[in-house]
């Protein structure tokens, strides 16, 4: 089976999918509330993971860049909101992890980077414009991060 990160059914120009789910303090979080606001929707496969520990540090560090372009930076797992919750307080990643905890992956499928066999989200990254079209979309295969430089060619699209 092919690697979830390597195949995309969104495309630039599509609607993405509206959805809610928990961040880390059990808060919900629906695309449709951010309206009039960009959003970085980062999946990734698991929390406490080596690659996906090193990314979303990342990003945590360049935070600054994705708010002074407006955009809203969320982070989405398979994993729970309690253990995100953890995860977040050990890392101090200040933005939202969000739980695709229940139904399993559901988030992850409607945007086509579930990878079933595996039972985690592919590492994909979709930018989301305020009116709720994909603007960007970029992925890589599984042990391998994405490259701090994508993200801003990615916000540099806005």
């Amino acid at each position: 089976m092919p690697d979830a990160g390597t195949r995309q059914s969104l495309q630039v120009g599509d609607c993405a999918p509206d959805f809610s789910l928990p961040n880390q303090f059990g808060e919900p979080i629906s695309l449709s509330g951010l309206r009039g606001t960009a959003v970085a929707l980062v999946f990734y496969p698991f929390a406490f993971s080596g690659i996906c520990t090193g990314e979303l540090g990342e990003l945590r560090d360049h935070r600054a860049e994705f708010t002074s372009a407006g955009v809203r930076l969320l982070a989405v797992s398979v994993d729970s909101k309690y253990t995100l919750r953890a995860y977040s307080e050990a890392e101090g990643h200040g933005f939202d992890l969000l739980a695709d905890f229940w139904p399993h992956g559901e988030v992850s499928a409607a945007y086509g980077v579930f990878d079933a066999v595996r039972g985690m989200a592919g590492r994909s990254t979709f930018l989301i414009s305020g009116d709720g079209t994909i603007a960007d979309a970029f992925s890589t295969p599984t042990g391998q991060a994405r490259p701090l430089a994508r993200y801003r060619q990615a916000l540099a699209r806005l």
